[in-house]
C-alpha cells in the first residue's frame, strides 16, 4: 500500500471516530457536555462538514486551473485569489440580511443549500481547456459557493458567541473548540478529496466534496433543538418577505458567476467596497458614546491587520501548492494532501493555545488581542524566511526536502492561532449587538482583501512568462516575508494603546443569556 493510501485510510479511520463521538454527544442527557453547551457542539459538526467540502475543494483548485482548464499559472493565482477573496466578501451580505431579517439560523441553512448544489456542479467536468463550453458550468459552481459562504460563514460564528454571556470566560475556549472543528473538516476533507481528485479524477474529489457538504446540512437541521433558540429572526417575518431575500441570494448568483471570470473589476470593486464599508463602521461608530465608540476604533485597527496577514497565509492553496507539487521531495504523495498539514497542526494546538491563554489570564499575563496580532505577523513573516533560508541552505538547484514544507506550515499555524480565533472572539465581544453580524462581516471581507492580495503576490511569482519558477517564488518570498516582521513589530509598540480602546474591564451583559431561556421560550423562538 503506498503512503497515499495509507493517508486516505486514516483520514476514513478518524472521521468515522467523529461521527461516533458527535453521536455520543446527542445521546447524552442534560445542556452541557464537558463545560459547554450541547448547542457549540452542534455547530462543530455542522461547520466541520461545511469545512470539509470548502478545503477539499481549495485543495486541488490551483491543479484544477492549471491541469484542467490549462490557465497559465499567474493567471490560476489570480483566479484563485479572486474567487477566495469573493468568499470573504460575500458575508457582508449574509450578515447584514441575518441582522435585519432572517436571523443567523436560517441564513445558515440557506446558504448551506447553496453550497451543496455549488460543490456538485464542480464535479462537472467536461473536456477541459478554455474553449470547452462545460467551463461555464465552473464558473457557475464557484458562484454558488461564493454565495452560500456568505449566507453562512458569517453567521454560524455569532451563533457561538450567542451561545455565552459577553462576559463569560469560556468564549475564547468555544472559539478554540469551534476553529478546531472548522480544521477537522478541513484536514479530513483535504486528505480525502485531493487523494481522490489527483488519483482518481477530479469529479471524484469534487463528487466526495459536495456529499460533505449535504452531511453538514443534515446535521445542522436535526440538531436544532440544541440551541436553546440562538440564531432566531429579530422580528417575525412574513413568508413573502422571506422568500423575496432568498430570491436575492440566487440574483447575487448571477452577479458572482459574471463577476468571478474579470479579476480586475473585482479589485476596483474591493477598493471601492472597502471605502464605503468602513466608512460606514466609523460613522456608526461616531454616533455612540465613547466607550463603545473606542471600541470601533479597536476593531478597525485588528481588522485592518487581516490583508497582509491573509495575503501571505493564503499562499498555502495557490503558489505554496504550486511550489510543492513541482519543487519538494514529495516521495509520490500528491501535493494537494500536504493542504492537509496547517488543519492538522491546529487540530493538535488549538487545546494548548486555548489552555495557555487560560493560565496566562489567571496569572494576569496574557498578551492582548492586538498584542496576540503582532505576534501572529512575526510567525507568518519567519515562516516565508525559514522556506526561503533552508532552500538556499540545501540548494536551489535540488529538490526542496519536506521538512521545510513542515516547518513553514507551523509558523503559519502558530500564526494562525495567534490572529483567527482570537479575531473572531473579538469582533463578537467588542461590537455592539445591533452591528454583530456586521462587524463580523467586515471581519471577513478584510480577510476577503487579504486572499485577493494572495492572489495577486501568487500572480507575481509567476513573473513576466506566467509561469512560476522557484528563485522568482523564493524572491517575492523574503520579500513580504520581511515586510510582514516589520508590520508586526509596529503593531506590538501600538498594542497597549489599542488595549486601552477596547475598554474590557466594563464590558456588561445586556441581557440573559441565550443558553438560560425557558424550555417553552426556546421552543416557540425555533417554532419562528
Amino acid at each position: 500500500m503506498q503512503e497515499a493510501e495509507i493517508i486516505a485510510l486514516a483520514a476514513v479511520v478518524v472521521l468515522g471516530a467523529f461521527l461516533l463521538g458527535g453521536v455520543h454527544i446527542a445521546n447524552r442527557k442534560g445542556g452541557e457536555f464537558a463545560g459547554h453547551p450541547k448547542g457549540l457542539y452542534m455547530l462543530f459538526f455542522a461547520e466541520m462538514w461545511e469545512r470539509f467540502s470548502y478545503y477539499g475543494m481549495r485543495a486541488i483548485l490551483i491543479f484544477y486551473l492549471t491541469q484542467h482548464w490549462l490557465f497559465s499559472d499567474s493567471k490560476s493565482a489570480l483566479i484563485y485569489g479572486a474567487y477566495t477573496s469573493l468568499v470573504y466578501i460575500t458575508p457582508v451580505l449574509g450578515g447584514w440580511l441575518a441582522d435585519r431579517y432572517l436571523g443567523q439560523r436560517k441564513a445558515v441553512l440557506f446558504g448551506g443549500v447553496l453550497l451543496a448544489v455549488g460543490h456538485l456542479l464542480m464535479a462537472v467536468e467536461g473536456t477541459g481547456g478554455q474553449d470547452d463550453p462545460t467551463i461555464n458550468i465552473f464558473w457557475a459552481a464557484l458562484a454558488f459557493i461564493i454565495v452560500g459562504s456568505g449566507f453562512l460563514k458569517a453567521n454560524i460564528s455569532v451563533m457561538v458567541g450567542q451561545l455565552y454571556r459577553l462576559t463569560d470566560p469560556r468564549r475564547d475556549s468555544a472559539y478554540t473548540i469551534f476553529y478546531m472543528g472548522i480544521n477537522v473538516g478541513a484536514a479530513l476533507g483535504t486528505i480525502l478529496v485531493a487523494y481522490l481528485g489527483q488519483t482518481r479524477g477530479w469529479g471524484w474529489g469534487f463528487g466526495l466534496a459536495g456529499i460533505g457538504m449535504l452531511a453538514g446540512l443534515i446535521v445542522f437541521v436535526l440538531g436544532r433543538r440544541a440551541l436553546n433558540g440562538a440564531g432566531e429572526a429579530p422580528a417575525p417575518l412574513a413568508r413573502t418577505r422571506e422568500w423575496s431575500l432568498y430570491a436575492i441570494g440566487l440574483a447575487a448568483v448571477a452577479v458572482i458567476w459574471g463577476l468571478v471570470q474579470f479579476q480586475d473589476v473585482i479589485q476596483s470593486l474591493l477598493a471601492a467596497a472597502g471605502v464605503l464599508l468602513l466608512g460606514y463602521v466609523l460613522f456608526q461608530a461616531f454616533r455612540l458614546e465613547k466607550e463603545p465608540r473606542e471600541r470601533i476604533f479597536a476593531i478597525l485597527f485588528l481588522i485592518s491587520l487581516n490583508p497582509i496577514f491573509w495575503g501571505l497565509f493564503e499562499q498555502a492553496g495557490g503558489s505554496m501548492n504550486l511550489y510543492t507539487d513541482r519543487f519538494v521531495d514529495r516521495a509520490g504523495v500528491p501535493a494537494g494532501i500536504f493542504q492537509s498539514i496547517n488543519p492538522i497542526y491546529i487540530i493538535l494546538f488549538a487545546p494548548m493555545f486555548a489552555a495557555l491563554w487560560q493560565w496566562l489570564a489567571r496569572r494576569g499575563l496574557e498578551p492582548s488581542a492586538p498584542a496576540k496580532f503582532g505576534i501572529a505577523l512575526l510567525q507568518m513573516g519567519l515562516a516565508n524566511l525559514v522556506l526561503v533560508w533552508g532552500t538556499a541552505a540545501f540548494g536551489v538547484e535540488v529538490m526542496t526536502p519536506v521538512i521545510l514544507v513542515f516547518l513553514y506550515y507551523l509558523l503559519a499555524t502558530t500564526a494562525e492561532l495567534c490572529l483567527s480565533p482570537v479575531g473572531l472572539s473579538a469582533m463578537n465581544r467588542l461590537a455592539p449587538a445591533h452591528l454583530a453580524s456586521l462587524i463580523m462581516g467586515a471581519w471577513f471581507y478584510m480577510s476577503a482583501v487579504g486572499n485577493f492580495v494572495a492572489g495577486k503576490i501568487g500572480e507575481a511569482t509567476g513573473g513576466e512568462s506566467g509561469e512560476m519558477t522557484k528563485q522568482g517564488l523564493l524572491d517575492i518570498y523574503e520579500l513580504f516575508g520581511w515586510i510582514t516582521i516589520g508590520v508586526g513589530v509596529v503593531v506590538l509598540l501600538l498594542a497597549p494603546l489599542v488595549r486601552r480602546w477596547m475598554h474590557l474591564e466594563t464590558l456588561r451583559d445586556d441581557a440573559a443569556p441565550l443558553l438560560a431561556r425557558s424550555e417553552t421560550e426556546a421552543a416557540e423562538g425555533m417554532r419562528a
